[in-house]
């Protein structure tokens, strides 16, 4: 019996025992790749969430290198990521900042227990087509809520409710800075346009392929970042900066603050601790599943990386930082860039902390337009459109819950959205499974006068009792015994126990038997923990339906 609690022990420990300078040269060079990524992606994405620049890239250090430090993927990359956008959004708009770091905290600590109870593998069981669904919402959440820079338009604040940004952008359309959307219309091409793999045509060596081999080596957001930068700042457009919003990055290391806790605030921030939580999870182990297909290291633990990800989101908020969870574009690039342990991580977490001690004041002229422009390119890529086109394949329940999920997620919240998906799909479950319990009638062809008997397929449990509830009034006034082969019946839960209790009691208040054949185990084992074995009595149950019809045959002649 494997044990209760979760061992903690980090991936980094077991693959740093035959380390090499080779793998740390190539570790190197793909933490460094990376941290250059994140950069924007981290500043990016905390002035989306409604926090400060500062915020996201203190995250994208901190939760970053313990990430990689203490989990339980060889490659993965955690920081900020564009999932929790809309949601700490939300819960800045309604809660306030500090109860944003409050909540992280107490989503650190359920992530904890969830991984040191060994709950990891459970988080795989939520449906695809619930994934697809939040994961669609959010992302077309993260696009609207980015329009308000992208086009320049003069909106003091945003509200986190679907329908209130929609008005509010309605409103000010005539209001459009065109030199917001060029810019930002800019950063999309190149991010978009910009060579992605590295891989590109190596067996040319005309100048065309060496020089697309040299640029996939170059981040397109941070080139897309630089390039509207230099052409804000040299032609003076009149562009909102992080500067002018924020007052630029301050140059400092990130300071320890202790968030107000008070158990009156905490109470209020159930929901909110309870989405950060799901989200983080799902986020971070289907982020380690792709790593796991994209590289040759081992398979990642489910339960060390849920518990890297808790002690990361306890720790940060001390800080300042915001929520954070495993990154699949970070990570993506991590595998490609020859990454083959976590020192790869860390190092993109040193590189990071270096650029803001160094190059912090620069950011202050970024323009928010450009950065806009790189969020629409994530929320575009996040989604899973060609699910959509995809629908007329599959099944009703499939559509309603993919669909449903998707227009909670955009209409009310994520957490509405998750639990209304499970309850849909546990619906539909059940009614599936309902229908897959069969009860055929066998052939009276060797059966003994007086006698109806019937086969039972699938799993008797409580959504096909009603399959079993009305089986006495199939027999005939001349029928006295009513014989159940159950050896196709794979399992039975107690409701469908009580049906047969019911049933049995029910022939013989009306002076018939009921006989119970071939059962397997499971069933077995309940009906004699249940009772029915002893109100059958020694001649109600059977081992083999055949041969207790060849032997009652016999017996009758």
């Amino acid at each position: 019996m494997p044990p209760l609690l979760h061992r903690f022990r980090p991936r980094s420990l077991s693959l740093l025992q035959d380390y090499s300078r080779q793998r740390f040269i190539a570790d190197l060079g793909a933490g460094f790749t990376v941290g250059i990524v994140a950069l924007p992606l981290a500043i990016a994405f905390a002035i989306a969430s409604g926090v400060k620049p500062e915020q996201g890239l203190f995250t994208a250090i901190i939760a970053g290198f313990l990430i990689s430090a203490l989990g339980g993927s060889s490659v993965q990359i955690g920081g900020p990521a564009g999932a929790f956008i809309v949601v700490i959004y939300g819960i800045v708009q309604r809660y306030g900042l500090g109860n944003l770091l409050v909540a992280t905290m107490l989503a650190g600590c359920l992530l904890i227990a969830l991984g040191a109870l060994r709950l990891g593998a459970w988080v795989r069981y939520i449906p695809v087509s619930i994934v697809i669904g939040f994961t669609n919402g959010i992302a077309v959440l993260i696009g609207l809520s980015q329009l308000k820079d992208f086009l320049g338009l003069p909106i003091a604040h945003m509200p986190a409710d679907f329908f209130s940004q929609l008005r509010l952008i309605a409103l000010h359309i005539g209001d459009i800075h065109w030199a917001a959307p060029l810019l930002g219309g800019a950063c999309v091409a190149v991010v978009s346009l910009w060579p992605k793999t590295y891989a590109m045509d190596r067996e040319s060596h005309s100048t065309r392929a060496r020089l697309q081999r040299w640029m996939s080596q170059l981040p397109g957001t941070v080139i897309a970042l630089v390039g509207a930068t230099a052409l804000c700042y040299g032609l003076q457009l009149p562009l909102e900066t992080i500067g002018s919003r924020f007052g630029g990055i301050p140059q400092t290391l990130p300071s320890f603050a202790w968030p107000e806790v008070s158990w009156t605030g905490a109470k209020q921030l159930l929901i909110p601790t309870l989405t950060l939580a799901l989200l983080g999870a799902i986020e971070s182990l289907l982020c380690a599943r792709v790593a796991d297909k994209l590289s040759d290291q081992p398979r990642h633990d489910p339960n060390q990386e849920l518990m890297a990800q808790g002690i990361a989101n306890l720790v940060t908020p001390w800080f300042g930082g915001i929520p954070a969870t495993g990154t699949i574009a970070r990570t993506v690039t991590n595998v490609r860039a020859g990454a083959s342990s976590p020192v790869a991580g860390m190092v993109h977490a040193l590189v990071l902390l270096i650029i803001v001690m160094v190059a912090a004041p620069l950011a202050a002229h970024i323009p928010l337009a450009a950065l806009a422009g790189i969020l629409l390119v994530v929320a575009w890529n996040m989604g899973e459109w060609h699910e959509f086109a995809r629908l007329r394949h599959f099944s009703l329940p499939y559509r309603t819950v993919l669909l449903g999920t998707f227009v909670m997620t955009v209409v009310f919240d994520l957490m509405v959205a998750v639990e209304a998906g499970l309850v849909l799909a546990c619906l539909f479950f059940i009614y599936r499974m309902s229908t897959l319990f069969q009860v055929q009638e066998l052939p009276q062809t060797g059966l003994p006068p007086g006698t109806l008997a019937l086969k039972l397929y699938g799993s008797l449990f409580f959504g096909a009792v009603g399959k079993v509830e009305g089986l006495a009034e199939r027999l005939q006034p001349d029928q006295r015994l009513l014989v159940l082969d159950m050896h196709q019946l794979i399992s039975m839960d107690t409701s469908g126990l009580d049906a047969l209790l019911q049933l049995q009691r029910g022939l013989q208040r009306q002076g018939q038997a009921l006989l119970l054949c071939g059962l397997n185990e499971q069933p077995a084992s309940l009906v004699r923990r249940g009772g029915l074995a002893e109100a059958l009595g020694p001649d109600g149950i059977h081992a083999d339906f055949e041969q207790w019809r060849v032997s009652a045959r016999t017996a009758s002649l």
